[in-house]
């Protein structure tokens, strides 16, 4: 079964960093791309980062400079390193495969003081 698991969520201050991890399971991520999106609350899920094969990555222009995605295969594992957080960064932040058509479930990502 075709699976993707994040962590790595919580609640941390304005300037702080967070890691998230999407593990993938019933499939080798290193052998396609993966995306990260979110979703605030009353909002649209958006589009924040996505890795390719080979270790490349784009990013919305809001996280730029601040969120950096990268991968280890041996551990079929993609994170999201995410620094200097802005409480607009507040949101669910999910992993997908568009190639396998899958989501995690989710991990809730809250910054405030």
């Amino acid at each position: 079964q075709v699976q993707l698991e994040e962590s790595g969520g919580g609640s941390v201050q304005p300037g702080g960093s967070l890691r998230l991890s999407c593990t993938a399971s019933g499939f080798i991520s290193g052998n396609t791309y993966i995306d990260w999106y979110r979703q605030a609350p009353g909002q649209q899920r958006e589009f924040v980062s996505r890795i390719i094969q080979s270790g490349f990555a784009t990013y919305a222009e809001s996280v730029k400079g601040r969120f950096f995605a990268s991968r280890d295969d041996a551990k079929n594992t993609v994170y999201l390193q995410m620094n200097s957080l802005k409480p607009e960064d507040t949101a669910v932040y999910y992993c997908n495969s568009g190639f396998y058509r899958v989501w995690g479930q989710g991990t809730q990502v809250t910054v405030s003081s």
